[in-house]
């Protein structure tokens, strides 16, 4: 579910509010379901928002006096009204609902414990809260947060750091501070997300991707497959574990041409060294699955789900094509459970009526590609009026058939010599039966594998369908959060730049989740949007004495942003403290 502002017209008069709606599948069509209008909270409302709001922040939703100052000035004077002008315009409260964020996790607490301090000017907890808030805010380099983004917001009046004092370098020496303490920021968040939303860590989900480099790169970035499309560049590969809920665990940075098999004993190793090894379950993609990886992980008594590769489907030739034995779990999907050998594993074969008519509909296409190029290159063969060349027409087809291989295996095709014609040569294509066969059985069905043999169907698929939630971290970090392309050159630096991402989607979900609870729905974009609304000025009245009176006041929210933050139990501060050079004499 998800918000959407909506403005209507009525008698002259436009009235704008939010809904929350989800997105609803009728047979092939997705239409959109509006779930609630959100309006004002009663009493009662008031108070769970103020509760959960709390439930988050604690005693720091309280302790922010030295920031704000609510209270008016009790001199009276006389102002020029004409004379009255705004200043200071800054971007306030996208930065300051990250800023909430980051306490909520507690992460201004471990900074300043693990982050030594010494007599420098900007210590180095307030640099990491700088790096983490502009990669959730508005993603861009150290060079353009020093230059650009920090001025134009109001973190000087959130950390108490003058614009003057951040500059690039001291932003990148602030990385390498920060990644020494890696595990140490992984295992803090494992505990704060158990305490704010009851995560349970018994079921994880692994998988990797890569993300590119512009420019040199470092010596992890190495050129492999490329889940970005862009060979052209060199990567490195991103392992992410999170929770059923797509809640962050860990992550690690590997070279770019790592196969992600060769990935999972170091990943799983990593994860156990932090935090033991229990009785969890290993949920991962076929492109995780070899068979030393799962003796490996049979040997260490470890549980796990995965997908297989498409060809272990013949192994069940006989059970694809048996009617009995399956069982419809949901509208559209029906599973068969088959014992592996000697009992220690399950495999699930699942069959799904929209994946079926996807799969169809891609081999039907690839077909029709493939008849029409082979009927257009038999023409020519037939009306050419020279010798063709037979290495060229092969080298042809062996192209034509790589562009359309899902369905190559249907057309049996010969380039055989026909003396009778001046090209000299003729196609023999043959359409084999057992192929058209064998993809009407498999349409649609994949196969899973898991040595947990004592739950049920329904619960095996649902816990590998889970794995959408590393798919939604991924796009978070490279939509969102813009991890790429990356332009460090050391490889700290990137390995720094990744953790930097990380904790920014740690902040992401833990939004995502209290919006959630909130009855918000699952839009932390639309939600800093919203917030980077809202801005803080300083209006300066001039005085009849002389005397100038300068006071940060946040601009007060729409009554759409109103209703936004009422339901988060969040109420913005009326006016900042100015520091004290900026006092009125």
């Amino acid at each position: 579910m998800y918000l959407r502002r909506q403005t209507i017209s009525k008698q002259g008069k436009r009235h704008t509010y939010w809904r929350l709606v989800r997105s609803v599948r009728r047979g092939r069509r997705v239409s959109q379901e509006t779930v609630a209008y959100l309006g004002e909270l009663d009493a009662e409302g008031r108070a769970k928002a103020s509760a959960l709001a709390r439930h988050f922040l604690g005693g720091k939703l309280d302790g922010q006096g030295h920031l704000f100052d609510d209270t008016p000035p009790i001199e009276a004077a006389s102002v020029k009204v004409r004379e009255v002008r705004v200043e200071r315009s800054r971007s306030f409260g996208d930065v300051w609902l990250g800023w909430l964020l980051w306490q909520a996790l507690g992460l201004d607490d471990f900074c300043r414990r693990q982050l030594s301090g010494g007599r420098e000017a900007v210590g180095w907890a307030e640099v990491a809260t700088i790096l983490v808030l502009a990669r959730l805010c508005d993603p861009s380099s150290e060079l353009h947060i020093a230059e650009q983004w920090y001025r134009k917001t109001a973190l000087e009046d959130l950390l108490g750091v003058p614009e003057g004092r951040v500059h690039h370098t001291r932003l990148y020496q602030g990385l390498d501070q920060l990644l020494p303490h890696k595990a140490a920021l992984e295992s803090h968040l494992r505990e704060r997300f158990a305490t704010l939303f009851d995560q349970a860590y018994d079921l994880l989900l692994y998988d990797v991707t890569s993300t590119y480099f512009e420019g040199r790169g470092c010596s992890l970035a190495k050129r492999g497959y490329s889940r970005d499309h862009r060979p052209d560049c060199v990567q490195v590969c991103l392992a992410l574990v999170v929770t059923a809920d797509g809640f962050p665990v860990g992550h690690e940075v590997f070279e770019g041409n790592r196969t992600d098999v060769t990935t999972v004993e170091e990943v799983v190793e990593a994860v156990e060294a932090k935090y033991g090894r229990t009785n969890r379950v290993w949920v991962m993609d076929r492109g995780m699955v070899s068979e030393d990886n799962l003796s490996w992980l049979r040997s260490g008594g470890r549980r796990y789900l995965v997908g297989t590769p498409k060809s272990e489907l013949k192994t069940f030739q006989k059970q694809l094509v048996e009617t009995e034995g399956w069982k419809a779990i949901r509208d559209g999907l029906e599973v068969k459970i088959c014992p592996g050998p000697e009992s220690e594993e399950v495999f699930l074969l699942c069959r799904s009526a929209d994946r079926q008519a996807k799969e169809a509909a891609m081999h039907e296409r690839f077909s029709a590609r493939i008849t029409q190029a082979l009927e257009n290159l038999s023409r020519r063969l037939e009306h050419a009026k020279s010798k063709a060349n037979r290495a060229q027409v092969e080298r042809q087809i062996g192209r034509l058939l790589q562009r359309n291989s899902r369905a190559a295996g249907k057309y049996q095709i010969t380039v055989e010599e026909d003396e009778s014609r001046p090209s000299g040569l003729r196609l023999s294509v043959v359409v084999r039966g057992e192929w058209s066969q064998w993809a009407l059985h498999t349409e649609g069905t994949y196969i899973l594998r898991s040595n947990v043999v004592d739950w049920s169907p329904e619960q095996l698929w649902k816990a590998y369908i889970q794995l959408t939630q590393a798919e939604d971290a991924f796009r978070a970090h490279k939509t969102e959060l813009e991890i790429r392309p990356i332009w460090h050159q050391k490889d700290d630096r990137v390995r720094a730049h990744i953790l930097v991402c990380f904790l920014a989607f740690a902040l992401w979900k833990t939004m995502e989740g209290w919006a959630d609870k909130a009855g918000l729905g699952r839009s932390p974009r639309k939600l800093l949007e919203e917030m980077a609304a809202i801005a803080s000025v300083d209006v300066v009245l001039p005085l009849t004495d002389g005397r100038e009176l300068r006071l940060r006041c946040v601009v007060r929210p729409d009554k759409e942003q109103a209703v936004l933050l009422q339901r988060l139990g969040l109420q913005l501060p009326r006016r900042l403290r100015l520091p004290a050079a900026g006092l009125p004499a």
